[in-house]
């Protein structure tokens, strides 16, 4: 159902990419997501085989990599870890260890940490409970994503990520809600149907 948004977005991410230098760094991105729905991609480089930690604070607050205090009361994120072809990989919600909000006293904040080698990769940030469909990205994510946790607190609509030992990374443009994706996808149908016509009269000219 997203196939077509997600692999534009990769793909002219990626090209971005490519020539990013293999030693490894930290990435430290903050953001907020227009509705509940909405998921958040980023995508890095490994430059050699290396464990990558993929984190969120803004559920319970903290200090970023960039050395930025993130306040606590941000959304119950999820996150899910896929290649280059687009296969999920890993998947967190609620990391172990990850500190507790002082209002609910939940830990719902991600952390994932995997041995990963050489290649591009792409992970999403997608607010509880809007889970990746899988097996792959282009398979799109559940919906039922909501600002207002499971202990019925209502948070923001803010996040805060961090992507570890890496050898680059970028934010890309967020996968919108399915209503959206339908009506887009309508427009790609139409489109296509026109330049088929239009390539079919010129044929038809020409002979």
């Amino acid at each position: 159902m997203k196939t077509l948004k997600i692999i534009a977005a990769l793909t002219v991410a990626t090209m971005g990419l490519s020539s990013a230098p293999a030693l490894a760094t930290d990435f430290s991105f903050t953001g907020s997501l227009p509705t509940a729905n909405t998921v958040q991609l980023f995508n890095f480089i490994v430059g050699a085989p290396s464990t990558v930690t993929l984190r969120t604070y803004s559920y319970a607050g903290g200090m970023n990599s960039a050395g930025t205090v993130i306040a606590a009361g941000g959304f119950d994120p999820i996150l899910s870890l896929f290649d280059s072809t687009g296969l999920r990989i890993g998947f967190n919600d609620d990391g172990a260890g990850v500190p507790v909000d002082p209002v609910t006293g939940a830990a719902f904040d991600t952390l994932l940490s995997s041995p990963l080698g050489v290649g591009s990769y792409t992970v999403s940030v997608s607010a509880f409970s809007n889970f990746a469909i899988g097996p792959n990205l282009s398979n799109g994510f559940s919906g039922g994503g909501s600002f207002t946790d499971v202990t019925q607190h209502l948070r923001t609509n803010q996040w805060a990520f961090d992507v570890l030992n890496v050898g680059a990374a970028t934010q890309v443009g967020g996968v919108p809600e399915p209503a959206t994706w339908a009506m887009m996808l309508i427009g790609f149908g139409a489109a296509g149907v026109s330049l088929r016509y239009r390539r079919r009269k010129t044929v038809l000219a020409a002979a």
